[in-house]
Parts: C-alpha cells; structure tokens; sequence
C-alpha cells in the first residue's frame, strides 16, 4: 500500500513538474508567458500600457532545441510586445547553429525593434559568433550603453550592461550619468549586478541567468545556484537593497543538466502602466 501511496505521489509531482508543463503548454516546448504589470509615476503618458517581451538564456541547443523554436515564436508572438529585448547566454555547451535561433527572433517584428546583451557564455568564440548574429538580423548590441525609445516626442531609456561579472571593467553603471526624472530600464544578464553596483536611475532592471535554480522547491529553494546570493534573487519579481525592482526570468534553456523541475521555462512579457 505504501509502494502504490509513494508511486501515485510520484507520478502527481512528474504531471506538475515544469517538465509536463513545456510539454502541455500551448507552446509546446516553453512551458510559459508570464505577465508583469509595472506602474511608475515618472512612466511617460505615451507609454501607458507599453508591452516587452523578454527572453533569455537560450542555450541553444540544450533542452531548447531546434523542434522548439516554431514554439519559440509562437510564444513571442503571443506577447504582442512592442519592444523585444533579450538577456544573453544564446549558445548551448553542446554547441548549436545560432543562424536558426537568430533567424526565428528576426521574424518578430517588435516595432520598436530588439536590444540583446550578453551572458556569461558569450567568451571567446562565442561572442563574436553572436555579434555577427546581431548584427545580421538588425538586433541592437546594448553593451554599457544607452539608447533611447521614442514614442511621438516623448522617451524612454533602455541601458545596457557589458559582461556584468567582470566589475574591474564594468562596475560603474550607465545610469549614474542619467538623469532621476527620467524612465530607465536596465537589461543585465545576472540579477546580482543591481545589487554589487550603484546602479542610481533605474526605475526597472530584467535579468536571467538563474534558470529559476533548474529544479526549485515553491519557487524559493534551489540546489542549484547560480547566483552568490543564493535563492534571493531566483525568479520572479525582486528588489534590490535600494528598492529597485528587478524582475528575473526562468529563462528558456538549460544549463549543467538538461532538466526543469517547478521551473518552467519562460518568455516574459512586462505591461508598463503610468500611475501609482
């Protein structure tokens, strides 16, 4: 009786794992869109109800392989964004062809376009192979950069941020240098970096890089880490010492192990409201 007890106990946590989830999601493959509304005072009026889309950590291929980019961009499609914006780490430890994964995001047609920054595996050969990539398909490199969104005669900056884990080189943010009245959106690819660096002026940062741990416990608890500050900055919505907001994505591959357990992969899709 126990044996069938701890059998049917099994089988319940498989059918809920975030591994039946990318398989019974509508998109077959990305277990999710997950919506943020983020409101602000300083948003400006045109921008109420502006629409990002947000993807990140591909690792193509991983567990995110070729028979998942139809889905891919399905899900993107599904955010109707106005702005694409990605967090890094395209190509997977096994290598893959980053020509199909790039031609997919190209057929995204954001109409304020598609800014990408770099991860961790973007060295050596890898960074000048995505850099091409960009390039080819009309993605904007953000790399300790600012580059400003217009929306009739009003703006918004989006600032991104080069190699975050080497802060000899890149420890003194782009945003101290912005202006506090203005609405700035940080793109990093770790959520540790809002928090080893003043990074004064941002009013929303988005990050990737912890896979939600890979396989979590209530969205709290990982094995995994890859962040030093441990599960703090998992997934989710989260704020850094200041009080900025910084909302880290699942991500879409895989990393180490070519396994999700309660971690869905992710595109993320961000509603920006005026108000509050």
């Amino acid at each position: 009786m126990k044996k069938i007890i701890y059998l049917v106990f099994l089988a319940v946590m498989i059918l809920l794992s975030s591994c039946a989830t990318a398989s019974l999601s509508k998109y077959h493959g990305i277990g999710r869109v997950k919506k943020y509304d983020i409101y602000s005072t300083q948003l400006p009026d045109s921008f109420d109800g502006f629409r990002i889309a947000f993807a990140s950590d591909f690792h193509y291929e991983s567990r995110f392989g070729k028979k998942r980019l139809p889905s891919l961009l399905k899900a993107l499609q599904a955010t109707d964004a106005d702005l694409l914006l990605l967090g890094g780490d395209y190509r997977g430890r096994n290598g893959g062809n980053l020509s199909e994964l790039f031609d997919v995001l190209q057929q995204f047609h954001a109409p304020y376009g598609t800014y990408g920054v770099m991860g961790n595996h973007e060295n050596n050969a890898n960074y000048e192979i995505v850099r091409q990539e960009m390039q080819r398909t009309g993605i904007h490199l953000l790399e300790h950069q600012v580059d400003t969104i217009w929306k009739g005669n009003q703006y918004i900056l989006l600032c991104g941020i080069r190699n975050p884990f080497d802060l000899t080189k890149n420890g003194v943010s782009p945003t101290l240098f912005l202006r506090p009245e203005d609405y700035v959106i940080m793109l990093t690819h770790t959520p540790d970096y809002v928090e080893d660096v003043d990074v004064s002026n941002t009013d929303l940062a988005l990050a990737g890089h912890t896979h939600g741990g890979q396989v979590s416990l209530f969205h709290k608890y990982a094995f995994a880490h890859f962040s030093k500050y441990g599960n703090r900055f998992l997934t989710g919505l989260k704020y850094n010492s200041k009080g900025i907001p910084v909302i880290i994505s699942n991500g879409i591959g895989t990393s180490r192990k070519d396994i999700r357990l309660f971690t869905p992969s992710e595109i993320v899709q961000i509603v920006l409201h005026k108000g509050r």
